[in-house]
């Protein structure tokens, strides 16, 4: 059974920074891509960012390029995201989402298998 769980999401001003974690159990991140979305209340769920698997591939949306960076830690099966300069229009719940049919990012996938519960991130003063 593949899970996915994040944290890390909180309140923080603008201009702070946050890393969020999503562990993955039940799926090796090494052979399968995965990636970053973001949901904000009333808005479309939008992909920020995603990893590939093995050519160390990474798409980031054009809002957070140069602020924004995500890693993984094969060790813990666990993929980061690094969040810098957080401006109030990064506020929205976070999710990640993999699955074993996808594995590279060009173009970046949308329609993921398996999807965590989300986190939420809040940026306001």
């Amino acid at each position: 059974q593949v899970q996915l769980v994040e944290s890390g999401g909180a309140l923080v001003q603008p201009g702070g920074s946050l890393t969020l974690s999503c562990v993955v159990s039940g799926l090796t991140l090494d052979y399968y891509a995965i990636s970053w979305f973001r949901q904000a209340p009333g808005k479309e769920r939008e992909g920020v960012s995603c990893i590939s698997s093995w050519d160390g591939f990474s798409f980031y949306t054009d809002s957070v390029k140069d602020r924004f960076t995500i890693f993984k830690d094969s060790g813990k099966n666990t993929v980061y995201l690094q969040m810098n300069s957080l401006k109030p229009e990064d506020t929205a719940v976070y999710y990640c989402a993999t699955d074993q049919y996808k594995r590279l990012c060009h173009p970046p996938p949308h329609d993921y298998g398996y999807w965590g519960q989300g986190t939420q991130v809040t940026v306001s003063s």
